[in-house]
């Protein structure tokens, strides 16, 4: 037979090795052709059985990444989507009821049907690391596992750990799946073989849940656990903008991972889900997300050594989380008092995030206090990161660069200046970049690269490798005031004041926005960002674009009422969580919703029509990662067309 993405060897001691190694050079994916090749690979063996059967890559980087996201999209009913499930449930049957033991060996990641792919074999070898390389993350698709990962994951691992995995997409370490049965040995880049011949010899008993796990499975538990479930689920996902999670809670209640009516369960399940809006707009984020990534050139200039000017919160924590992804950091402020407040937050970020003592401690001794600013002379990169005045930014680069090494990058975090305006007066205006995250930024995705239409396009590269390499999603755009992010939230948060004003219930505004999908209703966003903030915002954005700045704020910011931080804003706030009263639902849902999303949706035309972000893919991937534009929906620009242009525009 003719194979072009699987290689098979049998040795002497007639263990059958089959290594996926997919043709087209990227990653190893489950595709239509791959899961074929399989199907010849292994039908054979089910008549004459090798002494055993080892699954392995044939790359470095990882086992398989999942089925073909690409051939997801193209099914166009759910009839042609349940045929592509059926073929991968069927083979990957073929490859469990092999009479002889089967193992599979995880060098790397192993996601979605990769990891269905591993749990249909008897017993699975993975190599040693501490990186999270094993999920079933089908849900941020907007599906659930469709080649029996629903089945096979309750029966290996148990209900609460394959619910877990299933529900959150989020991937374990090989630690915690040898934990709960995923994993039947750890083992180094040398020593894979040797296990895997070891369990061939050994045949030790399958994994299976621990009784506890399998009384939880009975008929009898199921619809205590599916009610609780439900709940968890609820609080975080509507069933209406994301009917996955509530899929999978379904099928597991109504089949208890039987594998007599599970897996064709699964299929139609699955099946429909590929054909919805949301799964296909949640696809959609997933290769915008990759758009994102793959902005910029790969630049010579590595960045090392990173110097911040500005300890308060936003300077402070972006210094923090630079040391953590590595770099050496060295954060300066007018006096050691303001420093420290820095210090201790950097100190909880790493106890969250860093469960090693050692490593902890380096990422602690990478962050130094440099009030004297010696750590600008080291450099490769300086982030401004001071308060929102012209004049005392363009001192202090005036100062910094006396002192910056040549080659060394200078960025501001500016959220509202123009980079024109900032950039007087320096030697090499040209490598001047901004750099513009969000808070808080150990959660907030997205980062700004602004560039003016003459900035070299080698310090964009620089930048675009720095966010890249601290995990970090970098968008290009244009300076101009607001930029992206916060141009976009203004008439959002602007429509919100408008519609209180007039009388309609803060907590309906709020409503309303979260029933479209928003993470939070823009009353609350403004009580979290500071109603200083959003005061201050709106009179730049006010001043650029001829719009009213809402007296309210400027009224509120007066008598002291700043939002969360300071315990009173437009709602009473305790223990960080805002107080608000009941809904009535006075207000008219729909005409509310279009009054706060048809301003943005304008808007982000007006960006593109600006030159602002390069298409409108970008802009899109850019509201949703750094405003929280409700995903399932795939973005404004997404929206407008999925609703109707002449609708939209009406």
């Amino acid at each position: 037979m003719t194979l072009k993405h699987w290689k098979s060897e049998t040795g002497d001691d007639g263990i059958a090795w089959l290594c996926i190694d997919k043709a087209d050079g990227g990653a190893n994916v489950l595709s239509g052709e791959v899961l074929e090749e399989l199907h010849q690979l292994i039908e054979p063996m089910a008549k004459q059985p090798p002494q055993g059967v080892v699954s392995h890559s044939g790359t470095r980087n990882g086992f398989v990444l999942g089925a073909d996201i690409n051939e997801v999209t193209k099914s166009e009913n759910p009839e042609q989507a349940y045929d592509l499930i059926r073929l991968g449930q069927k083979v990957l049957d073929q490859l469990e009821a092999l009479p002889c033991p089967t193992v599979a060996a995880i060098n790397g990641f192993a996601l979605g049907g990769g990891l269905e792919l591993a749990m249909a074999c008897d017993y699975r070898v993975a190599l040693k690391t501490d990186t999270r390389i094993l999920g079933l993350p089908e849900v941020q698709l907007g599906i659930h596992p469709g080649f029996g990962g629903t089945v096979r994951a309750v029966r290996i691992a148990g209900v609460r750990p394959a619910m877990q995995l299933m529900l959150t997409g989020k991937p374990i370490a090989v630690s915690k799946g040898r934990k709960i049965g995923l994993v039947d040995r750890i083992t180094d880049a040398d020593g894979w073989r040797d296990a895997a011949r070891a369990l061939i010899a050994s045949r030790p008993p399958k994994q299976q849940a621990p009784l506890v796990e399998r009384l939880l499975n009975l008929s009898i538990a199921r619809p205590f656990i599916r009610n609780v479930l439900i709940k968890q689920v609820a609080g975080k996902a509507r069933k209406e903008h994301y009917p996955a999670p509530y899929a999978i809670i379904e099928l597991w209640s109504r089949h208890g991972a039987s594998t007599r009516t599970g897996y064709e369960a699964e299929a139609r399940s699955i099946a429909e889900l590929m054909c919805t809006s949301t799964s296909r707009n949640l696809v959609r984020v997933f290769f915008l997300q990759n758009k994102l990534k793959s902005q910029g050139n790969k630049s010579a200039s590595k960045v090392s050594h990173v110097h911040v000017v500005g300890a308060g919160v936003m300077g402070g924590d972006i210094a923090a989380w630079c040391a953590l992804r590595g770099h050496t950091v060295t954060l300066q402020d007018r006096e050691q008092k303001y420093i420290d407040p820095a210090m201790e937050r950097a100190t909880k970020l790493f106890g969250k995030r860093i469960r090693n003592d050692a490593d902890r401690a380096a990422a602690t001794e990478r962050l130094q206090s440099d009030v004297e600013g010696a750590g600008a002379a080291r450099a490769d990169l300086v982030i401004e990161a001071i308060f929102e005045n012209l004049e005392a930014k363009q001192a202090l680069y005036e100062a910094l660069q006396e002192k910056m090494p040549a080659g060394a990058l200078l960025a501001t975090n500016t959220s509202s200046i123009r980079l024109e305006d900032l950039r007087v007066g320096l030697e090499a205006p040209k490598r001047f970049i901004g750099l513009h995250f969000f808070n808080p930024v150990a959660q907030l995705p997205l980062v700004e690269v602004i560039r003016c239409e003459d900035t070299e396009q080698e310090a964009l590269d620089i930048g675009f490798s720095f966010v890249k390499g601290i995990g970090k999603l970098p968008l290009e755009c244009m300076s101009s005031p607001g930029f992206v992010v916060n141009r976009i939230l203004a008439p959002y948060m602007a429509e919100a004041m408008e519609l209180a004003e007039s009388g309609v219930p803060l907590v309906e505004i709020d409503r309303a926005a979260e029933a479209f999908g928003m993470p939070m209703g823009p009353v609350e966003l403004v009580d979290s960002v500071g109603i200083d903030v959003a005061l201050h915002v709106s009179k730049v954005l006010g001043s650029a674009m001829n719009r009213p700045v809402p007296q309210k704020l400027a009224d509120m910011v007066e008598s002291g009422q700043l939002g969360r931080k300071s315990g009173q804003g437009f709602y009473r706030w305790e223990n960080g969580k805002a107080v608000k009263p009941a809904a009535d639902g006075s207000g008219s849902g729909d005409d509310i919703q279009d009054r706060l999303i048809l301003p943005m949706v304008n808007e982000a035309v007006a960006f593109l029509h600006d030159g602002v972000v390069a298409d409108d893919d970008l802009l899109d991937a850019g509201v949703i990662f750094g405003t929280g534009f409700a995903p399932f929906r795939g973005g404004p620009i997404n929206y407008a067309r999925e609703r109707g242009v002449d609708d939209v525009v009406a």
